[in-house]
């Protein structure tokens, strides 16, 4: 297949594909009138490698599985290099992971000083509204407007 019918097959575009070529994790096999030429196997290379992509590897992180799919392994995650990347990969999520739950605790922890903060602000101003001579009675937070002592509706 030519490289539009690739780029279509693949769901990526012909300027990606040479990118991939030029990196080496796509092979550049070329007809006799110059236009390139790709098979179902670097569909499957390239379906690997977008795979890998989605889940945050870099281009060089799939070159180990790129390079165990050329060597004839069924899955490109088999070969020793290829396994290697994955744990790499998962000690830095698990070190993003760690951050994050630091980040979210550390939020946490603000929000709930702010909430108090706002509540003690809050409090403080009533009480000094209600200190005001002339000011508004002072009225419990819990009974609705229309019940309040001093209210003529029951």
């Amino acid at each position: 297949m030519r490289i539009g019918e690739l780029a279509q097959q693949a769901g990526i575009t012909t300027r990606t594909l040479r990118h991939y070529e030029s990196l080496g994790l796509l092979p550049a096999r070329r007809t006799g009138n110059g236009y390139r030429t790709y098979d179902e196997e670097d569909l499957r290379l390239l379906r690997q490698i977008r795979t890998l992509a989605d889940f945050g590897f870099g281009l060089e992180e799939t070159r180990p599985f790129v390079e165990c799919l050329r060597a004839g392994h069924p899955a490109g995650d088999s070969c020793p290099a290829s396994l290697e990347v994955y744990r790499r990969k998962l000690a830095e999520l698990d070190d993003c992971i760690e951050n994050l739950q630091r980040v979210r605790a550390e939020v946490g922890a603000q929000l709930a000083r702010a909430e108090r903060s706002r509540a003690e602000r809050t409090r403080a101003a009533l009480q000094a509204e209600a200190d005001i001579p002339g000011g508004p009675p002072p009225r419990c937070a819990f009974t609705p407007p229309d019940t309040e002592p001093g209210s003529s509706t029951p």
